[in-house]
């Protein structure tokens, strides 16, 4: 019944009673339920729930997911979310976001909230600092038990972040930290300095660590918090596990590739990216022209195609008008074709163990599209140049090959990156070159061969 709840939003006549069941739903499930339905009616139903468990809900998605909300959704109700955030899930979530509307959305937070997300900001990308809770509690290492037990009952925070209170000098310097209910159990008279841990150099981060340091210290010390430090040793923040869980998922799926024996593509193909973008500039021009060689031996095939057809050219002047069609549409079917295939694979939306069925919808998005092109172009070819010179079989001709290397483009700009990622070669300056070679001598023969066929010319 329950799992039904947001699918009725459909029907204008139920979103009453389903505003009334989906507040009743508990936040991880009403989440699960959110992902099921159309991102188009995510929002309307995002919108039916009570502002707290509106704040509770969108804490609860990932950064991909929220952003996805926070674009679909007007500006005051984006600022209110915004606002319930606290500052690190602010910045993973601005992330995920085109810079424009970061810009703008950060300019409309209050004075607190926008200083504490430029803060973070301000360290570099997959550090400490940037991930690192600004929320946490810090109390003199001077003060004896009872004090920072009344320090714990009078602050603000939630109890998740108080299962430590850490110690600091007068001039905040980082000295450990006290496990809360430690503090419950010891003397009240006691010096707080008598219970502290993590004063080894070793159990701290600094802010400029790289985030998986956090991960590894998180883990291999079972901490409930780990303390960041500045350069200097002056106490910054804190980072818990919640911060760290999407790091543990990624280190969890580069496992999961290692051990289905495909090894991490993913981190591959970031290498292979960084050595083309920052690397040697010889790199760069070694690899990419030995994929241009390709591209210039295709085009010495293609020219010997047309050589190969040369007496239908010259029966049939006409037909040389549409090479470039037929050739450049391939071209760019295959380009579009490579692009998504890269980026879904970056974002872990293609399985490369099951590529088939992504293959089988590429082609037929392929074919839709070679079909639709194909009566356009070959309606185009019948009225500009097959009816006037009595040829109208052209416009046949040039339809049946441009659905042909369309379809083919889609399908070669899917498969020759998958082949060369299996091989292992770097697929982003390779397969282009294959693609135009394959596709430019086969959709040219394909054209020329039905000319001749139809036009009837030897």
């Amino acid at each position: 019944m329950r799992q039904n709840v947001l699918r009725d939003l459909l029907q204008p006549n139920a979103l009453e009673a389903a505003k009334h069941e989906a507040n009743r739903l508990n936040v991880s499930e009403l989440v699960r339920l959110l992902m099921e339905i159309e991102p188009r009616k995510r929002v309307l139903a995002f919108r039916l729930l009570e502002k707290n468990k509106a704040i509770a809900v969108f804490e609860y998605l990932r950064p991909e997911e929220q952003a996805d909300l926070v674009r679909a959704m007007e500006n005051p109700e984006v600022m209110s979310l915004l606002e319930a955030l606290d500052p690190d899930d602010r910045v993973r979530l601005f992330e995920e976001l085109p810079a424009k509307v970061t810009k703008r959305l950060i300019a409309n937070l209050s004075l607190q909230a926008r200083e504490a997300v430029n803060l973070l900001l301000g360290y570099p990308e997959r550090s400490a600092g940037r991930i690192m809770n600004l929320r946490y509690l810090a109390v003199r290492h001077d003060i004896t038990v009872g004090v920072a037990l009344a320090t714990v009952r009078e602050s603000e925070l939630r109890e998740n972040e108080l299962a430590v209170v850490f110690i600091i000098d007068a001039e905040r310097f980082y000295r450990g930290f006290v496990r809360t209910v430690r503090l419950v159990k010891a003397d009240p008279e006691l010096p707080i300095s008598a219970l502290l841990e993590g004063t080894d150099i070793a159990v701290r981060v600094r802010a400029s660590d790289r985030d998986l340091k956090a991960v590894r210290l998180l883990k291999d010390n079972d901490l409930p918090a780990l303390p960041v430090v500045d350069n200097e040793g002056r106490l910054v923040g804190d980072i818990t596990f919640d911060d760290v869980i999407d790091l543990v998922e990624e280190e969890a799926t580069d496992a999961a590739y290692a051990q289905a024996g495909v090894g991490n593509l993913l981190s591959r193909d970031k290498v292979w990216s960084e050595r083309l973008v920052r690397g040697s500039e010889w790199y760069a021009i070694r690899l990419r022209i030995l994929f241009l060689i390709v591209t210039l031996i295709g085009g010495m095939l293609v020219g010997g195609v047309i050589e190969r057809f040369e007496e239908i050219l010259e029966a049939v002047v006409a037909a040389a008008i549409f090479i470039p069609v037929v050739m450049d549409m391939g071209g760019n079917v295959g380009t579009q074709s490579t692009t998504v295939f890269a980026r879904g694979l970056a974002w872990n939306h293609i399985n490369v163990n099951r590529f088939l069925p992504y293959l089988l919808r590429e082609v037929r998005i392929g074919a839709t599209m070679g079909l639709i092109l194909g009566i356009a172009a070959g309606i185009i070819a019948y009225l500009w140049q097959g009816a006037p010179n009595d040829i109208p079989q052209l416009g046949l001709a040039v339809g049946i090959a441009l659905f042909c290397v369309v379809t083919l483009g889609a399908a070669l700009g899917t498969i020759l990156p998958w082949i060369m990622l299996k091989l292992g070669f770097d697929h982003a300056p390779g397969a282009d070159p294959f693609i135009t070679t394959i596709k430019d001598s086969t959709g040219l023969w394909v054209y020329f061969s039905l000319v001749g066929w139809l036009v009837g010319v030897a």
